[in-house]
């Protein structure tokens, strides 16, 4: 069984009306694959030796494999997977464009490096839009369609017990989440955990210190929405600052976790303080609290990752913190101006005074307290600018993306 994914009408939007590449980057395992290939009429992975050779004999071979040099009603789709382990992949889709551009539609998928070797040049420039690809969330399981350009947030939608249950229990990468069998968890999350860390990282990072790498990687995984100061974990590893500083970053650019950093409208203030780790999968988390920080994080990181990449606005995602430690756990930015607040909480608590208080500051039009286990309320919360209010979970979140 397939999962509907909000990333279907993404990708059908983006084949209709655009003619740049697509980029399709995340996690592994949270189904980029599966998503583009229900719409592509040719597929080519790298990883398969005929494929490669295809490849390998440049674009005339490609266009010829897949039929371009033929008369035919539409415009065909080809998918391009795993084509980054192609040293020289920027050229080949470069030359691939320009050629056959007019008579094809391309979207590009691999491992979460996707996105790393994107950055590097602009050879590409102007040729695609990205797309980075989140696992299940309450809105996606409520609603698959895009949001209103004019608005962003949706209308509240109620989802079936099971399916909250499973993304607590479970988490959102979509065969876990499936399957919602405990014993299968544990197996799919250490297998993810060695292939990420033993493998990726090892042939594309080039990291060499893999035990100790390894070590980090636990260390971060029982600190998920923790301020990371990396002159704690330095000693714990046994290696420099800047050494952990580096690792820190690979495991954000191969999507074991990410970091929220604090917000300031200067921005070089906000790069000198220590961000918060968040991991990918919170179903790995013990703790309910810092599971359920971590579930909302990642629920509003794909919502401000979405809305970006779908031209509705610049967005981003940061928490708030003052010299007296007080703090908000969330804040989202829209077009540089704080738009809303969320402070998290996994049970029934009083409004945080904090919350007020940065609200009165930043002059942010919302300001949430997400009660976690809170039952479904059908009320919209977006629905008029006020002071903070305590949402549940399954509504703030079925709002987003």
């Amino acid at each position: 069984m397939i999962a509907p994914r909000i990333y279907d009408a993404v990708l059908a939007e983006h084949l209709t009306k655009h003619r740049q590449m697509a980029f399709v980057s995340g996690p592994r395992q949270v189904g980029k694959t599966t998503t583009c290939r229900l719409r592509a009429d040719a597929y080519l992975n790298w990883d398969d030796l005929d494929d490669r050779e295809t490849i390998l004999a440049g674009p005339t071979r490609v266009a010829g494999v897949i039929g371009l040099d033929r008369l035919r009603a539409g415009t065909p789709v080809v998918l391009f997977d795993e084509l980054h382990k192609f040293p020289r992949w920027k050229q080949f889709l470069k030359g691939f464009f320009d050629a056959y551009g007019n008579r094809v539609r391309i979207a590009v998928t691999g491992s979460s490096r996707l996105g790393i070797y994107r950055r590097g040049g602009d050879s590409l420039m102007g040729r695609y839009f990205s797309y980075r690809m989140h696992p299940i969330s309450v809105a996606e399981i409520a609603a698959q369609d895009l949001p209103d350009p004019g608005r962003v947030v949706r209308a509240p939608r109620e989802i079936e017990d099971a399916d909250w249950d499973a993304l607590w229990r479970h988490g959102g990468f979509p065969e876990p989440w499936l399957k919602r069998d405990r014993r299968f968890d544990r197996r799919w999350q250490s297998l993810r955990f060695e292939q990420l860390v033993r493998e990726d990282i090892r042939d594309l990072a080039e990291v060499r210190q893999l035990d100790q790498l390894a070590l980090m990687a636990r260390l971060l995984g029982e600190r998920s929405a923790e301020q990371i100061v990396f002159s704690n974990l330095a000693p714990l590893v046994r290696v420099s600052v800047d050494t952990v500083r580096r690792w820190v970053g690979a495991l954000c650019d191969f999507h074991l976790g990410f970091l929220v950093r604090p917000w300031f409208r200067n921005v070089t203030r906000s790069l000198r303080k220590e961000p918060k780790w968040f991991l990918r999968d919170w179903a790995s988390i013990a703790d309910a609290g810092r599971r359920a920080e971590t579930l909302v994080a990642c629920h509003l990181l794909k919502a401000v990752e979405g809305w970006t990449d779908l031209g509705l606005g610049a967005f981003q995602l940061g928490y708030l913190r003052d010299k007296e430690k007080r703090e908000v756990d969330f804040v989202v930015v829209r077009d540089g101006e704080p738009w809303f607040l969320v402070e998290v909480k996994h049970g029934d608590a009083s409004l945080s005074p904090a919350l007020r208080r940065f609200q009165d500051q930043l002059g942010a039009p919302f300001a949430f307290q997400v009660a976690l286990g809170g039952e479904y309320v059908a009320a919209d919360g977006f629905d008029r600018p006020g002071p903070p209010q305590i949402v549940p979970g399954r509504t703030l979140l079925s709002q987003l993306l």
